[in-house]
């Protein structure tokens, strides 16, 4: 089956990132029409970068191959449930599926707590652990109205 090589592509790499201390334990692959277009693989501790999950990096990666902002049609493998974070980049890249293999509850055992960050989501903004303070200004909306107004703009 097409999508077990695939899976096993991710995990194979979020195991030689582990045994190469290049990073985390997590690795991404993105497929277009059974054909492979990227891969990622955490990059967190040796970029300095915590948006450098495997995931993120396999979008960034597919964006720049494909030359486009968006990834319709395209699947993504990883070797675990996605974070927050990458769930987000997912679904504002458009991918078309997500395949995982372990669980987030096998990442928590691993030391890697995404129910923390999942919980402060559905708090009220002044009970998350992090403050989150409202400031608006006398400019706040001219971005917004600038973009509105603009004719070439490019949504996404």
């Amino acid at each position: 089956m097409r999508e077990e090589i695939f899976m096993k592509m991710a995990v194979d790499i979020a195991l030689e990132n582990v045994l190469t201390n290049r990073g985390g334990p997590f690795g991404a692959v993105i497929v277009r029409n059974g054909h492979l277009i990227s891969i990622g693989r955490n990059q967190v501790t040796a970029k300095n970068d915590p948006t450098a999950h495997a995931e993120v990096e396999a979008i960034r990666a597919a964006c720049k191959y494909l030359n486009r902002y968006q990834l319709t049609g395209c699947e993504l493998y990883t070797s675990c449930e996605p974070c927050p974070m990458c769930l987000g980049a997912i679904y504002w890249a458009r991918l078309k599926y997500i395949y995982y293999a372990g669980t987030s509850q096998d990442a928590a055992q691993a030391g890697f707590e995404d129910q923390y960050i999942y919980h402060q989501f559905t708090l009220p903004k002044q009970k998350r652990s992090i403050p989150m303070i409202h400031i608006p200004t006398d400019n706040t909306y001219e971005p917004f109205n600038a973009w509105s107004h603009q004719p070439h703009k490019k949504g996404y």
